[in-house]
């Protein structure tokens, strides 16, 4: 099986959506010029992609994603920037 990614992408407005797929470039591709893309970031486009983090399974992936959606703002800066950070490193 294929790896599955849990994904943050930040909208035009500056919100983030998050969610799991198993290609992250066609998944940020189609919320950025797809009707595929969700209904949230349709009218929050264009998206970046500003976080990522492989997992085995989906189910492993969505909890994760359920654990991002948890957290304030705050914290998800927080996670993102040590994420920028550690690939600037």
């Amino acid at each position: 099986m294929g790896k599955w990614f849990q994904y943050v992408v930040q909208c035009s407005d500056g919100s983030f959506y998050a969610g799991v797929t198993t290609d992250l470039s066609r998944r940020v591709d189609e919320h950025n010029t797809s009707t595929r893309g969700a209904k949230y970031t349709r009218p929050r486009r264009p998206v970046r992609l500003v976080y990522f983090d492989d997992y085995e399974d989906r189910s492993s992936a969505q909890k994760a994603e359920a654990r991002f959606k948890k957290l304030n703002r705050k914290q998800k800066n927080d996670i993102i920037s040590e994420r920028l950070l550690g690939l600037i490193k």
